[in-house]
């Protein structure tokens, strides 16, 4: 990887890292984006874990970035059990599949070990996650915050048996659950891009996030 700089984040990269954003995930899950929208609002938010926002730089440009933030499993045992998350993460599209995407999670998951944090969950493709120990959180018997067993829904420990008598529903800041309007007028703020609908990539989106069953 001669040539990139994995390294936390300065307040001079945040809109690099939100054009890096919105660049890598146009189109890719609907038609437009709204995760550089959510990027910008969470770093204003209680939930940010500053110590784990990092980003990827080449050629002193970024290239990529990632981002934690605290969540939590609302326990059957009636208990909140901590828990962090990741996510936007991003590579400009021309640089994906090249290991900088691998290097950024890689190497924040290490940071988050140290830092103490117990558990990582997040919703991503099992199939891209699995090469960073994810597994389904069903095997915990975790469930979305919904209370549905899903597919998409994963689950790493970062500490030996972190996740033991730890089932119920996963929560995420009230800020993924982003205001549509606000996000298209933030958007305004970038150079115009042509939204497309019916792609590959958003297909099998929607066939993950359909693998859902009830408890």
């Amino acid at each position: 990887m001669s040539g990139h700089i994995i390294r936390p984040e300065r307040e001079s990269d945040w809109r690099a890292a939100e054009e890096v954003t919105r660049e890598a995930f146009w189109n890719l899950y609907a038609p437009g984006c709204n995760e550089h929208y959510l990027l910008h609002l969470l770093r204003d938010s209680g939930a940010f874990i500053g110590a784990l926002d990092w980003v990827a730089e080449k050629n002193g440009e970024v290239v990529g970035s990632i981002v934690f933030s605290h969540s939590m499993i609302l326990g059957d045992d009636g208990q909140a059990h901590p828990a962090i998350t990741f996510g936007p993460v991003s590579v400009l599209p021309a640089l994906q599949g090249t290991g900088i995407g691998s290097l950024l999670i890689r190497r924040t998951l290490e940071e988050a070990r140290k830092l103490g944090h117990q558990a990582v969950l997040i919703y991503g493709d099992p199939g891209y996650y699995a090469r960073f120990g994810f597994a389904g959180a069903e095997r915990f018997d975790i469930r979305s915050q919904d209370d549905y067993y899903a597919d998409a829904l994963l689950a790493l420990e970062l500490a030996p048996g972190a996740l033991e008598g730890k089932g119920g529903r996963f929560t995420e800041d009230a800020l993924f659950d982003v205001d549509e309007a606000a996000a298209e007028a933030f958007d305004r703020g970038f150079p115009l891009k042509e939204k497309l609908a019916g792609l590959p990539s958003q297909e099998r989106f929607l066939e993950i996030v359909r693998r859902r069953r009830a408890k």
